[in-house]
């Protein structure tokens, strides 16, 4: 393994600048991963112990969600110091040596960053909220209120109630688009620009690979503060926000996606394409125009390299219908684009839980994802099969379900720790009581239970990602002719001569498809269905996959 020398520390040194168009992610929530220290929460050195793991796993990279000074009032996405590690996870050396070790092993590494706001203890906004005349004034979104004292608009918070939280200091009222003690920065400023851009040149010298940007479409506000139109009740859903949370009932024109973002994006990419290999990955939150929006930040080779929306994150049901109508709107308002698939992340419900998956089914969604064209981000534990832990209200973290509870129990529940061994009740996360409990089901889906054998979901997974490295056509290829027949989704995937056929049986149900005659089975220990002539039976949650390269037959 080679690495730059210098000022670009750890860096990863050749290969394809381009490795991130249909690589697969892992992401990690530092927090319930692994416990190096026994104090029952997760750090950067148990990170480390664990890269073994991730990297026999076969994904090309890990993200690792924020690390960063913070009083964890939203557990780390709420950040005081952009430049140094929170104590509860380790020090700036513990990361360095992270990197170190993950490109000794061939994982890149990208960081989250959330550059839409901060946490109320950053230095700037103390220093902003001091005055109206200070250096950093205007470093956040400020605005004087209503005659009445009012708020100045109707902005509402995710988290519950209004955007907008009285100072007594400057006697005027500052957004928050998340909670109180998360004040948004002001990207009309260039000083702000500027200085969120010096905090990434920071992290990519210290070899970082790439930066998945939280909340990429938040950055920046209508200036004028215009009243958001009311959403009709037929266009709510509960994608973003649980449906008794008052913000699906507004269309968000006003309170983000501004067309002044795609400039900040523009000078973003400038940036780190002084870094060759370096990429983002963009969180798109927005329940309406979610594909629509990625399609416009990832255009071209000059705003972020992909994003990711809720379609698939959010859905109630998973369906051939709503793949292909979800790849049709890609196609129509994001073809130039590129999309980071993802079943389950720290901010929903696992998908073995809100699809109520059967083993079968659990089995047939790393083989879909890693067939469908886009890239992958894979939450830590889904290769064990691990579904939405129960948390009672007495253990809960999470101050968005604390509010919303009981219609919305929040995210502690894909939060809880990594389940390593049998080795305690902490599934050998920890030697102490962590931070959210274990949930006695997960005791028995541990790594150490599941490794070597076989017939396990983890050894599964990792198949499905040597399927993936094995056929350049999954990786990179196009994908034509997708369509839903009932419950069967079918596409090919072709690049330089190479296609795969791709059949995926939806339901419980066994059905029967059409597939191309000639063709030969996808080498793969995946349990597929194998045709006779042109037609195969698809057993419930069953694929078939079928290679034909230029020249053969």
């Amino acid at each position: 393994m080679t690495y730059m020398q210098g000022s670009h520390k750890g860096k990863l040194l050749g290969g394809d600048p381009d490795w991130w168009r249909g690589a697969v992610l892992y992401q990690i929530y530092p927090r319930s991963f692994q416990d190096s220290n026994g104090d029952g929460i997760g750090d950067l050195v148990g990170i480390t112990q664990r890269l073994p793991y991730i990297a026999a796993l076969g994904v090309d990279a890990i993200w690792i969600s924020p690390f960063f000074k913070s009083p964890m009032k939203d557990f780390g996405y709420d950040v005081s110091d952009y430049r140094d590690v929170d104590p509860m996870f380790g020090t700036l050396a513990d990361f360095d040596e992270l990197i170190d070790v993950a490109h000794g092993l061939g994982v890149r590494v990208v960081i989250d960053l959330v550059l839409s706001h901060s946490s109320d203890q950053h230095a700037w906004f103390q220093e902003s909220r001091q005055s109206r005349d200070n250096a950093k004034a205007d470093w956040y979104v400020w605005a004087d209120p209503k005659p009445d004292g009012t708020a100045p608009n109707n902005w509402l918070s995710i988290f519950g109630g209004s955007a907008w939280q009285w100072d007594p200091r400057r006697e005027q009222y500052y957004l928050h688009n998340f909670l109180t003690s998360q004040p948004d920065l002001n990207f009309h400023c260039p000083d702000v620009q500027n200085a969120v851009l010096d905090v990434t040149r920071f992290w990519l010298e210290r070899g970082v690979d790439g930066f998945r940007l939280d909340t990429i479409n938040f950055y920046v506000h209508d200036k004028a503060l215009r009243d958001n139109p009311a959403l009709p009740p037929e266009e709510r859903n509960a994608s973003i926000a649980p449906s008794v949370n008052p913000y699906n009932h507004q269309r968000h024109l006003y309170s983000k996606n501004q067309p002044e973002n795609l400039e900040f994006l523009r000078r973003f990419r400038v940036l780190l394409d002084e870094y060759p290999g370096s990429t983002t990955v963009g969180e798109v939150g927005d329940a309406q125009r979610g594909l629509e929006i990625l399609g416009e930040y990832t255009a071209g080779g000059d705003l972020a390299h992909m994003c990711y929306a809720f379609e698939l994150l959010g859905a109630p049901e998973l369906t051939a219908a709503l793949i292909a109508d979800v790849f049709a709107r890609v196609d129509h308002v994001a073809a130039e684009g590129w999309v980071c698939w993802a079943l389950s992340n720290h901010d929903v419900m696992r998908h073995v839980s809100r699809w109520n998956l059967s083993e079968a089914g659990q089995r047939l969604m790393p083989v879909l994802m890693m067939c469908l064209r886009g890239s992958v981000c894979l939450y830590q534990g889904e290769e064990l099969g691990l579904e939405e832990a129960d948390v009672a209200f007495e253990d809960l973290q999470d101050p968005y379900g604390i509010e919303f509870w009981p219609e919305f129990k929040g995210r502690d529940g894909c939060r809880t720790p990594m389940v390593w061994d049998q080795s305690n009740q902490a599934a050998g996360f920890s030697s102490e009581r962590p931070w959210l409990p274990v949930s006695d089901a997960h005791l028995m889906q541990t790594a150490a239970h599941q490794e070597g054998q076989g017939g396990s979901l983890l050894e599964y997974y990792r198949r499905a990602l040597t399927l993936r490295k094995t056929y350049p056509a999954l990786v990179k290829g196009t994908q034509d002719r997708l369509s839903a027949e009932g419950t069967v989704l079918t596409f090919i995937r072709a690049i330089a001569g190479e296609q795969i056929f791709c059949a995926f049986n939806l339901s419980h149900t066994p059905t029967r498809c059409a597939v191309p005659a000639g063709w030969a089975p996808v080498e793969a220990d995946l349990d597929m269905a194998v045709p006779v002539g042109q037609q195969v039976d698809l057993g419930p949650w069953q694929a078939c996959l079928l290679r034909h390269t230029e020249g053969e037959g």
